[in-house]
């Protein structure tokens, strides 16, 4: 089954993301509100750019997602949250850090290059929203305690009900995707790319100093500025990412 191959692929990944240094500490029960606030803006921006592409995409792998999408969508949830931390002028009082914009990067060159890939993020980050993220909304309502419906709103998923018989559900429908061999080997190495953009992210919000976020970033940004043009080359660089 391509569910159980997918999360078999990426299991190395997301244990890896459970011992950032950022989400270790969240799962402790450390959750500074500084840091928390800067990690929903990013994930702002990487929810706008991700489901924005989704909407608008005409890839037949990604309209199947679009069927689930208004179940989904964390654009607006983000946004009353943001509001919360940062009040009416939120907008003009956060950016994206480089770990995030090299994430909205991919997701828009996949759009272009390879649409169905996006079903990697897509996985990654709302499996991981309905599983992980829901013990991660216990521990900050614990550690930050916002007013009822304040604060934490990117966690609620008020159109699914039960969210263990819609990941049941979900998985089913990855399972009859219509993908060859060579595309899901791609998912999965895209997937385990997702879960490293993620880990740059929150390196960058937890340490002190930029620069090692930066660093983990230099292949990154010679793709942007044109110094890895070939896309073979660009497949390669990825792929020894991953090891």
């Amino acid at each position: 089954m391509f569910s159980k191959e997918l999360k078999e692929a990426t299991k190395e990944s997301h244990s890896a993301a459970e011992n950032t240094k950022f989400v270790a500490g969240f799962l402790r029960g450390v959750v500074d509100p500084e840091e928390y606030r800067k990690l929903i803006a990013n994930f702002w921006y990487v929810y706008s750019t991700m489901e924005r592409l989704i909407h608008d995409a005409d890839d037949p792998t990604v309209k199947v997602l679009q069927g689930w999408q208004w179940q989904l969508d964390r654009k607006e949830a983000l946004e009353k949250d943001l509001l919360y931390y940062y009040g009416p002028y939120w907008k003009e009082q956060i950016g994206p850090s480089p770990a995030c914009d090299t994430y909205c990067f991919r997701l828009s060159e996949l759009a272009q290059q390879d649409p169905y890939l996006l079903l990697a993020h897509h996985y990654t980050r709302y499996i991981g929203d309905l599983s992980g993220g829901q013990i991660l909304c216990k521990i900050a309502k614990s550690a930050l305690n916002p007013p009822a419906g304040e604060g934490l709103n990117f966690y609620e998923f008020p159109e699914i009900h039960d969210a263990k018989e819609w990941k049941t559900n979900y998985r089913a429908i990855l399972d009859v995707l219509n993908l060859n061999q060579s595309q899901k080997n791609a998912i999965f190495a895209e997937a385990n790319y997702a879960f490293r953009l993620n880990m740059y992210m929150f390196d960058e919000i937890k340490s002190e100093d930029p620069y090692p976020a930066l660093t983990a970033l230099k292949g990154f940004w010679k793709v942007i500025t044109g110094s890895i043009t070939n896309k073979q080359k660009w497949k390669t660089y990825q792929l020894n990412l991953l090891v």
